[in-house]
């Protein structure tokens, strides 16, 4: 085999980068059929990759081996102290003939990143290709975050003895804010440790206000003796920024938030929420339902499998120097 040349990427490989991009989509939806199947095409593929080397900081590495690119990767800082010193790999960042060529871009790649002080890595994998998972977990990375994915379809509305599932109205507003808290507050304990902000009360109750009426979105409650102590949203995947570009399925609806109190965890509600928007995805004719989750939030990592959710990508994370 002719030896494997790693250079930086530049705009003269954006075609070669859209054209590998695309047989990896496709191979990715012969997986994962409800994918978008536009991005299967190279024109499509090619401005997803276009648009990445846009943005601001954006660098990479990409791979030949006599004279024919056989591996591209890109990476994209993303702004604000969310994600600490970081630089991404999106969905269609990366892109290879063998999954062994990643590691070589990687650690080409990486060592602009750690020269500019991001030492949080991160990279977006489609979840099938067992052999590319494992080239990035050969390389340090470890699973943070699934994407989830299934057929839309309705399953049996059940509530657990003692509980009501219905609709959340107005009233609801101020218990809704409360449990808004509820899901970081949970995902900054172990075995998660999520240093995600903590919206206040303040905010989540401004939110409410603002959109509980909106015509596109379903949300409902758990109520035991009057008192609701869980809740769900569901609405349109495109109000989703992480499942976007090639992570996003077209005619997809989004189980986008389900959060039940601590006191009230362990009889079943998290499943009812979750049926009660299933059934709402579908009864909306969306063909496909989306969601995604911690892969250490040991509640939902178990619950949303269980509602024939299935990966679809993997995010997975590294931080250098420890």
């Amino acid at each position: 085999m002719a030896r494997l040349d790693v250079q930086p990427f530049t705009d003269d490989d954006l075609d070669a980068a859209g054209a590998l991009l695309a047989r990896r989509h496709a191979a990715h939806r012969s997986a994962a059929p409800l994918l978008a199947e536009r991005f299967a095409e190279v024109d499509a593929a090619t401005h997803e990759v276009a648009e990445l080397w846009k943005r601001d900081g954006a660098s990479g590495a990409v791979g030949r081996r006599a004279g024919r690119v056989v591996g591209v990767l890109l990476g994209t800082p993303r702004p604000g102290d969310a994600w600490g010193a970081n630089v991404w790999v999106e969905p269609a960042g990366h892109a290879v003939e063998e999954p062994e060529t990643v590691r070589d871009l990687y650690a080409a790649a990486a060592t602009r990143w750690v020269d500019e002080g991001r030492t949080a890595h991160y990279t977006v994998v489609p979840a099938p290709d067992a052999a590319l998972v494992d080239a990035w977990f050969r390389l340090g990375f470890g699973q943070q975050h699934v994407h989830g994915l299934c057929p839309a379809a309705a399953p049996p509305a059940v509530a657990p003895a003692g509980f009501l599932i219905r609709r959340a109205t107005r009233d609801d507003i101020p218990v809704l804010a409360g449990l808004d808290l509820v899901l970081p507050e949970h995902q900054a304990l172990s075995p998660v440790f999520s240093a995600g902000q903590i919206p206040t009360i303040e905010e989540a109750l401004d939110e409410w206000t603002e959109g509980i009426d909106d015509p596109a979105d379903a949300t409902f409650v758990a109520e035991r003796d009057g008192v609701v102590v869980g809740s769900a949203v569901g609405c349109p995947v495109e109000k989703s920024r992480m499942h976007a570009g090639l992570a996003r399925p077209e005619d997809a609806g989004f189980l986008g938030f389900a959060a039940v109190r601590p006191d009230a965890q362990g009889h079943g509600i998290g499943t009812a929420l979750g049926r009660a928007v299933m059934g709402w995805i579908a009864g909306s004719g969306y063909r496909a339902a989306v969601t995604d989750w911690r892969a250490t939030n040991l509640l939902s990592s178990r619950t949303w499998p269980r509602l024939g959710f299935r990966p679809s990508f993997l995010r997975l994370h590294r931080v250098v120097g420890f």
